[in-house]
């Protein structure tokens, strides 16, 4: 059966996890608690559970297109001024080698300079959201990491690259933030200026295929844009999870976090 691809809010920092009495499992701010139960019902709402799976997240990026392919990923706890616990969370799923080989020879094979490597750990846009989405660490995952351009239209065209993956059971995980702008956060005159994109975003998101890839190529022209992503680091993994899907996307969560309108998308 065809896997969806999906584009997740990862949180901030470790925010699910603030607990020291109970660090390994999710003990949410109310704030944070609408997203902790997005997440937690993802595999759930899968037509059947990914044999493995492929994220994309907004912390890391190189010169060209990489992955992970490691067996046993360490935790890169790439977040600053946490409690002492949040430090030493544990999510110890297996890599996937062979997903990430597999990855590396259809970007290669559509045009793209591919590496791969397998010293890095896995960034917190991995662990926080699937700590929280598998406490059970039991689906192989392998991490792709951004091109450093940040170039739109191309990541859409690597996500058209790994489709296939989609029907060999791989799910394919954008995992960034719809907004992401650190210095506006909790400030409530946010809150207009990030609905008013938020709005375009799905507009752009839900759009038919052809009508979606132009405008997600274009996302600098949408209201509020650059309030909205200072720096696209966080938006572009929705490009890789919407370029691998022929299908209209689903706004499947939608909260205000910080003052800040914030999405999760689903493609089918």
């Amino acid at each position: 059966m065809t896997q969806p691809t999906l584009f997740i809010p990862h949180g901030g920092g470790p925010c699910f996890f603030m607990d020291p009495t109970d660090p390994d499992r999710p003990h949410s701010d109310p704030m944070w608690q609408p997203m902790q139960d997005y997440l937690a019902n993802l595999i759930a709402g899968l037509p059947e559970r990914p044999r493995a799976i492929l994220l994309v997240s907004g912390h890391w990026e190189e010169a060209a297109f990489t992955v992970h392919s490691g067996d046993r990923p360490p935790l890169f706890f790439d977040y600053y001024g946490f409690p002492p616990h949040t430090y030493d969370l544990r999510w110890d799923a297996p890599g996937a080698p062979d997903l990430a080989h597999r990855a590396a020879a259809l970007l290669r094979d559509a045009g793209f300079a591919t590496g791969e490597e397998t010293a890095r750990g896995w960034d917190h846009g991995v662990f926080i959201p699937m700590k929280v989405a598998l406490p059970d660490a039991d689906i192989p995952l392998a991490q792709l990491s951004l091109r450093h351009d940040l170039d739109p239209a191309a990541h859409i065209a690597a996500g058209r690259a790994l489709a296939p993956l989609r029907d060999e059971g791989v799910l394919i995980v954008g995992s960034g933030m719809s907004f992401h702008n650190l210095r506006a956060y909790g400030d409530p005159r946010v809150e207009e200026p990030s609905r008013l994109f938020d709005e375009w975003l799905t507009q752009a998101a839900t759009a038919a295929a052809p009508e979606r890839a132009a405008l997600l190529a274009r996302w600098v022209d949408a209201p509020f844009a650059r309030f909205s992503h200072p720096r696209e680091d966080h938006l572009i993994p929705l490009m890789v999870a919407a370029g691998a899907s022929g299908a209209p996307g689903r706004h499947d969560y939608g909260e205000l976090v910080l003052s800040s309108a914030i999405s999760g998308y689903s493609f089918a």
